[in-house]
């Protein structure tokens, strides 16, 4: 991704808008590690400390993690995930769980009702990967896995802005996720998401937002508790495992 050569004092700006572009675009995933300075030096063209300022640039806003002695890390899509991550990163797993299941009921329902072929490809080809993601053991594939088939429900939805608040919030529910499955893949923790997928493609808009609402609570290892006023939405007792 070569650079022209702006004014120099235009140069940092450009050059943190090349690496956000690298990152918001997939071609660099979280949990990936960036080139290296290095390298980035040579595929852009600029000095060694233009790159390094880019990089704590993007570190202060949440986007990067720099670890001494390993390298520089995705950890973030966006500025506002990258908030989100930190600033949820203690928060009690019950809520979180309701969060999950209000977000992804509404999102399953309105899935149903909007969902198009082009969607429902998507869907069963990612549905497809999570499960192999599973049948392999990696733990760290199988939650990207699972998050990705998740955010692909809720872009299903045809909400934009839905969609955005559920992507800037997709490495807290990573994180959850991480801790649901422990650590590794047991057979008595796998929760299938088959039901939600022909509830989708069959245009039953109550059976999706049902399937969608109790997953998380179920995918808690020992449970999520039950709310102080009550059940949590969608579920009745909350002591079944999963893996969400």
């Amino acid at each position: 991704m070569p650079l022209s050569h702006p004014r120099r004092s235009a140069l940092s700006e450009q050059v943190i808008a090349a690496l956000r572009a690298q990152i918001t675009s997939g071609e660099w995933p979280v949990g990936s590690r960036i080139p290296t300075e290095p390298e980035l030096v040579e595929q852009l063209g600029v000095a060694r400390n233009t790159v390094r300022e880019a990089v704590r640039a993007l570190s202060h806003n949440g986007l990067l993690d720099i670890r001494q002695g390993s390298g520089t890390y995705v950890v973030a899509t966006s500025e506002l995930a990258g908030v989100m991550q930190r600033r949820f990163a203690e928060a009690d797993p019950r809520h979180i769980a309701e969060l999950r299941s209000t977000l992804e009921s509404a999102a399953a329902r309105l899935a149903a009702e909007r969902r198009t072929e082009k969607d429902l490809k998507q869907l069963d080809a990612l549905l497809l990967r999570r499960e192999e993601a599973w049948e392999s053991g990696d733990k760290e594939a199988f939650v990207t896995a699972d998050a990705t088939f998740h955010l692909a429900v809720v872009s299903a939805s045809h909400n934009d802005v839905m969609t955005a608040m559920y992507a800037d919030l997709g490495e807290v529910l990573r994180d959850w996720l991480r801790e649901d499955v422990g650590e590794k893949l047991t057979p008595e923790t796998y929760m299938d998401h088959g039901r939600l997928l022909e509830a989708i493609r069959a245009g039953e808009a109550d059976t999706a937002a049902a399937e969608a609402a109790r997953y998380p609570f179920l995918c808690r290892l020992g449970g999520v508790t039950s709310s102080p006023t009550g059940d949590p939405p969608g579920s009745a007792q909350l002591s079944s495992p999963a893996g969400d």
